[in-house]
């Protein structure tokens, strides 16, 4: 996720790396885009004694760019004539990335992509088994007194809005091993790495290349809808608000959120009954739709082919001993979703779109970013 700050003197905005190779590896990344979509000039590298910087044209002090892909998504949210730039916007980025694909997409081992992602988190004592395995989380069920820990869950059936699933993490992460080999051979092209609404600016530019290079095609396509799907509009903005605040240019609150509206717990039986509505906002239902469409192709049109790099995206980024239950519960039950095989790209992410029609919630009385 990007570190940027707003503004830098002289429209110049300076990058921090804690080394000088990984200053060079971004380098690297964003030369290898620099001709083919629309990034920030790079004026050189500045070395200090406790880090390195990278000098990029500052975007939005040259008054090249205004705002940034989730503050577009936030103000469609709250004022529909917003809706065509947020689709000139959300088409521009899914061409890159098909472009990318077409022009220098090959097949190589998921070893030759970059790991920082993917392949660092699902390895043995990596993010995921510090975060899941090496601790019995406890789950506090909403709508009862009841805490249940991730080891219980495992052992429950679960039915969630009609579907019966499986809650167990553990076994999910063993089989995500084992299908991200690292001698697994998948379709990978040229892009930034990490396509999401802090890293790509309105009109359009992509910023922040520390994971830029030779990434898969459905790990960019998983990692940009699950953004839209419940970072973006839900879980960062609630949990990680400093970053939510530091990160967008209006960083305007999400009007809406996924919510457990009903929850029955069968201990006799081991089963648990769960009734939930991922209410979206307008804009952003837009917004994700539009991407599902304009990334149709990568991904074949179903869930198959993003399954195992959407799993990763729903259990790696925000810490589950930060969640309450309630959210919790709702992201288990989408990982459960996720890999469930009868699950399809459509239903996956369906939402319970809402409106709002108060005049104080549009944005022509939202102010504009100096």
């Amino acid at each position: 996720m990007s570190t940027r700050r707003f503004s830098t003197a002289a429209g110049v905005f300076h990058k921090p790396a804690a080394t000088r190779e990984q200053a060079e590896a971004e380098a690297r990344g964003w030369a290898q885009l620099s001709s083919r979509i629309a990034v920030p000039a790079l004026h050189g590298q500045i070395a200090l004694p406790d880090r390195q910087l990278l000098a990029y044209e500052d975007v939005f002090a040259t008054g090249r760019c205004e705002l940034l892909l989730g503050d577009v998504i936030a103000l469609a949210d709250r004022d529909p004539a917003v809706q065509p730039r947020l689709d000139r916007l959300v088409d521009g980025v899914c061409a890159d990335l098909r472009a990318a694909a077409e022009e220098t997409g090959k097949n190589v081992p998921l070893a030759e992509c970059v790991p920082d992602l993917y392949l660092d988190r699902i390895r043995p004592g990596g993010r995921l088994d510090r975060w899941y395995l090496r601790r019995d989380l406890p789950v506090a069920l909403p709508h009862t007194d009841t805490t249940l820990t991730l080891r219980d869950l495992a052992d429950f059936t679960l039915t969630a809005n009609g579907r019966p699933l499986t809650l167990n993490v553990a076994a999910t992460i063993d089989r995500l091993r084992d299908v991200l080999a690292s001698d697994r051979r998948l379709r990978a092209g040229l892009t930034q790495g990490d396509p999401t609404e802090p890293n790509i600016a309105d009109p359009l530019c992509w910023l922040d290349f520390e994971f830029a290079g030779r990434n898969t095609v459905v790990g960019e396509t998983a990692n940009l809808l699950w953004y839209l799907m419940a970072l973006g509009g839900w879980l960062v903005p609630r949990y990680q608000p400093d970053v939510y605040a530091r990160t967008l240019r209006l960083a305007l609150p999400p009007l809406a959120r996924p919510r457990v509206e009903h929850l029955e717990l069968h201990r006799s039986s081991r089963h648990i009954d769960v009734r939930y509505s991922w209410n979206t906002d307008p804009g952003r239902a837009a917004a994700l739709t539009r991407a599902l469409d304009g990334l149709r192709g990568e991904h074949g049109g179903g869930l198959e082919e993003i399954r195992a790099f959407l799993a990763l995206r729903i259990l790696g980024v925000i810490p589950p001993s930060r969640l309450t239950g309630h959210d919790l519960l709702l992201v288990l039950i989408k990982l459960a979703e996720s890999q469930d095989p009868h699950t399809t790209t459509d239903t996956f992410f369906t939402t319970t779109q809402t409106t709002h029609s108060h005049p104080g919630e549009r944005s022509s009385n939202v102010p504009t970013p100096a």
